[in-house]
Parts: C-alpha cells; structure tokens; sequence
C-alpha cells in the first residue's frame, strides 16, 4: 500500500465519528469493511468476514486507490444514518464485552436483514409485535436435563408464560409478571453460545430459568421481545421518565458472578464453596449452591458506609474447612459476612466490585428493598 493511502486511512480512522467500532463501539478499529464504507474493530470484523462482507486491515493489507476513496466518502457516521436510522430504543446495541451471538445478530440485522433503515416490514418483525410465543429449552429446577418448553410473551398482559408438557390444557407451569423480569446472556455459565437466564420474583424468592434456542436469530429475537415489554412496562409505570433514565432499567447484566467460600454467622462453620451473584441495580449478592440453581441459599443487601455497611479484605479468625485464603469481609448492620477467594485477582474484582455498589447513593427504592429484606429475615 502507497505511504499516502495509508496515511489517509489512519487519518480517518481518527476522526471522532471513526475513532470506535462501528458496531459495538471498541476504540481505535483496525479494520474497515470497504464493502459498507465503515471502520470495525478486529472481533467486528472476523463477524462481517463470515456473512461475506468485504474487510481489510487498514495498516497491513493493501488497499487500491479507489476504495480508500470509498471510504473517504463514506464512514461511519454515514452508515450508522442509513442502517441505524429506526433502531427502537428497546433494542439493546451490544458493547464490546458482550457475547459473540448478540454483536453477530445485531451485525446481521443492521447490515444483511436491514431491520433499522426505518422502511415498513410486512410481515412486521417479530419483536415489535408485542406478542411471541414459541419453544425454548429449559433446564429442569431440579436436574440438569433441557427439555423443550413452550413459552408465551404478551406485553398487553405484561407476563411471561411457559409450559412444561405439549398439552396446554391444564395451563400454564408459570405466569412470570414483567414488572420483575430480568433477561441476560449467559453462554458461559450455561454451556451453550445462546444461553439466557431469566430471573424473576417468585413471592419471596428470586428464581432463576436457564433456557438456550439453536437458532441465534431466534434466541436474540427473544431477548429484544423480552425487552420491548419491559420497556412499555416502565414507560407505564413511569410515565414521566426520559428514555435516558429508562433504557438502562430494561435488561442489566450482574455486575460480578463466580465461586467464593463462605462461612456462617459465627465464622467458626466450615466454609463452603457458593456462587455468587451480583445484582448492582437491585444491591443485592445472592449466593447459591450451584451456578444454575433454580434458587438463592440467601441474599445479603449491600447499602452505603453511612448505613452501617462495609467492604474490606481481611483473613478470617477461625478458618476451618477452607481451601482458598484470599478473604472478603462484608459487613453489615447485622452481622459480618466472611468469603474466601481462590486468587488475590478474583478478590481484587469482588472487592471493586462490592465497593462500587456500596459507594453508590441509596435511592429511596432501595432503603424500601433493605426494609423488605429485614422484615422478612
């Protein structure tokens, strides 16, 4: 490539309308597709290689001077107006750190499905209807068998339904209300790249479903149904909220998940590994026996250092039964809860973690959550 080819390319790649991914936002992309005239990010690009989309390297590849013209005259900002010009505010854009099934589903869907250039669809698609219905796998409550299961979205009703036999006669096994909903991917933790956990609650307890579908359209189609009814939920529920102070409220990922050991109340039980999770919207770090337990052991709600909680590391007293030795002290007005990371880098993450809750402001819903919580201990 001609020295003056390859400086207009990095010359553009730094114009702020260029300087991130074009897809899920990653700065400093190092590739472009001279096929839709924008700059991507290396994951992005090996996305837009595998639906056939024309991509280069704007530093090591060759490029002619025609296409350098190309994209000159195109850009980011050009495409994102044409292909980005009726994305619903319910659509969830994904972020670099988010799995490969929605970056290559929202990929496909600006690019190759052409779902947001704003033109009437017919028939329309599917999340925007405001009803889906259709069959998911399901992990048992009680094993970890995935059986089929028919499930029913209505956001006229705001509930979600699903079935446990083909026969719906006898109706349906759950009615979960949306008002609670959470959906989030979770291939990892599932084993499955289109893995999704529904969590909602169920009277007193926080219950959890694992489902997965083989298709990624179909699955991603799911989430972004599940998010258009949260989304007329809370437009219902708080009528005069912006859509900045609504969209982050839809669907959230937990701020941190994984194994700690963690010892009773008065730190002479032996530990015991648990899983953990979480959940920094609500204030809450649920712990389980397992990763995909239908259900919590317990809950511990984590407020703010001038209500009477704390987050420091520390080694426990009395340890007995542990195998880790990197400890997590939490205290609250309570009691004081001990964990025990396996390494310094996983007590690192859950200390910022739990800090970062603990230092944010309590709003008044959630002194209503700590009162709930009390009340029920």
């Amino acid at each position: 490539m001609s020295k003056q080819n390859q400086k207009i390319l990095l010359e553009l790649v730094q114009r702020p309308d260029n300087s991130r991914c074009a897809d899920c936002g990653a700065p400093e992309p190092d590739w472009a597709s001279y096929q839709l005239g924008v700059f991507v990010c290396l994951n992005c690009s090996g996305i837009h290689r595998s639906l056939s989309s024309r991509v280069k390297s704007i530093r090591l590849d060759f490029w002619e001077d025609e296409l350098v013209q190309f994209m000159k005259s195109s850009g980011n900002a050009s495409a994102q107006a044409l292909y980005e010009k009726a994305v619903p505010p319910y659509y969830y854009r994904p972020q670099q750190c988010d799995c490969n099934v929605l970056r290559e589903q929202w990929i496909r869907a600006k690019y190759e499905r052409k779902e947001f250039t704003g033109e009437t669809k017919y028939p329309p698609v599917s999340y925007t209807t405001g009803f889906y219905e259709g069959m998911l796998w399901k992990k048992g409550k009680e094993n970890t068998q995935f059986l089929k299961r028919k499930f029913v979205l209505s956001e006229r009703e705001f509930t979600l339904m699903y079935y446990n036999k083909e026969n719906e006669s006898k109706g349906p096994k759950a009615v979960i209300s949306i008002k609670d909903l959470n959906a989030t991917f979770q291939p990892q933790k599932i084993g499955h790249p289109h893995g999704l956990q529904f969590t909602y609650q169920d009277e007193d307890r926080t219950r959890n479903l694992y489902v997965y579908h083989e298709s990624a359209e179909e699955i991603v189609t799911w989430y972004n149904a599940i998010r258009a009814a949260r989304y007329a939920y809370l437009k219902t529920a708080y009528p005069t909220g912006s859509n900045e102070e609504l969209i982050p409220k839809i669907t959230r990922n937990y701020l941190k998940e994984g194994y700690m050991e963690k010892t009773g109340p008065l730190q002479k039980e032996p530990f015991r590994k648990r899983w953990f999770t979480l959940d920094s919207q609500n204030r809450k770090l649920f712990y389980f026996k397992g990763q995909l337990d239908a259900e919590e052991l317990g809950v511990i709600f984590i407020g703010t250092e001038s209500s009477g909680y704390s987050v420091k590391a520390c080694v426990p007293k009395h340890a007995r039964g542990n195998r880790w030795t990197c400890g997590v002290s939490v205290e609250t007005p309570e009691r004081q809860f001990v964990f025990m990371c396996e390494q310094e880098r996983e007590q690192r993450e859950w200390l910022e973690a739990l800090r970062k809750v603990s230092s944010r402001p309590m709003a008044p819903q959630d002194y209503t959550i700590e009162a709930n919580m009390k009340c029920k201990r």
